[in-house]
């Protein structure tokens, strides 16, 4: 960051150094008299090398996203932060998940390729080449401003207060002072933002969770590697970003879903993964034919075409995911969250507790039984406790269904059979939903040709008074499969079609009176 006006991230004396070739191949930086960041903490920090000619930090706020300076961009970035958007007009390269630049393993290094600037702010939202996988992006973008006296740190990939061009990561806290409607004032007795600095991240970290709130754009940099020895001044000017999480969402959430091959998803199971306070809407646990499994969280905005914001890989390719016959989203715990229930190919069902992006867990066996390889489709709902989803609705080959009542406490011992053996039902598919407003969950049954019924307050008296939702030979056959979840911002349930040619879409908000609409996801 230049002093007087210090957006730029660097100096024209740094270009024309012998020390600007190890800046530009990777120098960590830091506010200045930070601490040195200890191996793979705030790993979500990168350093973009921007042709050679400048240098600055960044944030990984989604796999495929960056958020960062316009400024750094900029023509001149001393005088104005407005850029255009689209391609990078230099060649720009950042390296994300390295707290130590001299190590060449670890993170990755990932050109950018579009940018999608603000235009009331020095700021912009850098699209990465590929999505980088094997670094977490910071876990949030706060929607709140921070208070009056509030600590918050800053970390960067700029120079110290002896080091032109370092070889680590820093950080340092810093109290905020005030904010205006764009920007946020901070300082520090003893540290400093630095020039290679900008972009970077100040944070709020509490625990292990860290939540962004600013980004580096100017700087006094008293105290700075090379800088002026009569400035005094440690303060730092933010771009606030709590104002525009939705903005930040809105663009980082854009292609989510498309990236991905949607033909290859075998199981496409809508759940509350995640901890999301008042948000109820769903994320998305997905097995690929390759037996890879991907976990979706929900982006918690209002616009109904993204409502994912990461991809997280939970499994790997050909692993015991791909035994998965039939897997529905249940609640097991007293609070909000779900897990999983599976039946395998082995003929054992599991339910597992969580789902994060780090995995499954607590998995518990039900029944190991040849026989329950004849379970095709099963279903977790509120049919017989509206408190707890851990109602299980089974599908049986022979077209009959049976319902176990509250499995986290009885596991299969109570079982109550619903309807008796149906061809037409043979190879139907079934999911549970909250559409009606009945004490208990409802039940949609769609057929192999397409014909889907929904079966309103589903209990142990069995299906009655039905819906229809589409009739023989519908489009719905095609539907691959047919799942309920909450997708949109409405207060009922949805239902997401993973169609047989890729396409992905939602019908939002079903209810007694059928399906109002239609939203495209993918294709």
């Amino acid at each position: 960051m230049a002093s007087a006006r210090p957006r730029a991230a660097w100096m024209t004396g740094i270009l024309a150094s012998a020390a600007a070739a190890t800046l530009l191949t990777g120098a960590p930086a830091h506010a200045v008299t930070g601490e040195p960041v200890s191996d793979g903490e705030y790993a979500f920090t990168a350093k973009l090398d921007i042709d050679g000619r400048r240098a600055c930090s960044a944030t990984l706020v989604q796999q495929e996203w960056l958020i960062t300076a316009a400024s750094c961009f900029a023509d001149d970035p001393a005088k104005d932060y407005k850029i255009a958007p689209g391609a990078p007009k230099w060649k720009t390269t950042a390296t994300i998940g390295r707290t130590d630049l001299g190590r060449e393993n670890g993170g990755a290094v990932v050109d950018v390729v579009e940018l999608v600037p603000r235009e009331d702010r020095d700021l912009v939202m850098a699209r990465l080449a590929q999505p980088v996988t094997n670094v977490k992006p910071i876990n949030g973008v706060s929607t709140v401003p921070p208070r009056k006296g509030d600590t918050l740190w800053a970390a960067g990939y700029g120079r110290t207060k002896d080091e032109w061009v370092p070889d680590r990561l820093h950080a340092a806290p810093f109290t905020v002072e005030s904010a205006d409607a764009t920007t946020l004032r901070l300082e520090s007795p003893d540290a400093a933002v630095c020039q290679g600095d900008t972009g970077g991240p100040a944070f709020d970290r509490v625990s292990t969770y860290r939540v962004l709130y600013g980004v580096h754009s100017a700087s006094g940099q008293a105290g700075c590697f090379g800088a002026d020895e009569s400035e005094k001044r440690r303060t730092a000017s933010e771009t606030r970003v709590d104002d525009i999480a939705g903005w930040i969402n809105a663009v980082a959430s854009r292609n989510v879903l498309s990236r991905v091959n949607w033909k290859d998803a075998v199981h496409v199971v809508p759940g509350r993964f995640f901890a999301s306070g008042n948000d109820k809407r769903s994320d998305l646990f997905v097995v690929w034919a390759d037996g890879s499994a991907s976990l979706f969280q929900g982006s918690g905005q209002a616009d109904p075409k993204l409502p994912y914001l990461h991809e997280y890989k939970i499994a790997p390719k050909g692993s015991y995911w791909k035994n998965a016959e039939a897997v529905t989203g249940i609640n097991l715990n007293t609070n909000d969250t779900d897990g999983l229930a599976v039946r395998w190919s082995s003929g054992k069902l599991s339910t597992y507790d969580t789902v994060s992006e780090t995995g499954v867990g607590y998995e518990r066996t039900l029944v190991n039984r040849a026989s329950w390889k004849n379970a095709r489709s099963i279903a977790a709902g509120s049919h017989t406790d509206k408190y707890r989803r851990d109602d299980l609705v089974v599908l049986w080959a022979d077209g009959s269904t049976s319902m176990y009542a509250n499995t986290a406490v009885n596991g299969i011992s109570k079982e109550t059979q619903l309807t008796r053996a149906d061809k037409t039902r043979v190879d139907a598919q079934i999911t549970s939903g909250r559409f009606t407003g009945k004490d208990s969950d409802d039940l949609v049954v769609r057929l192999k040709n397409g014909k889907t019924d929904l079966f309103p307050g589903l209990d142990a008296r069995g299906f009655r008074d039905s819906i229809s939702l589409r009739a023989d030979g519908s489009a719905w056959k095609h539907a691959q499969p047919l799942v309920a979840g909450s997708f949109g911002s409405g207060e009922k349930e949805d239902l997401l079609a993973r169609w047989a040619d890729g396409n992905l879409s939602y019908y939002p908000e079903v209810d007694a009176a059928g399906t109002h609409g239609e939203v495209q996801l993918v294709g």
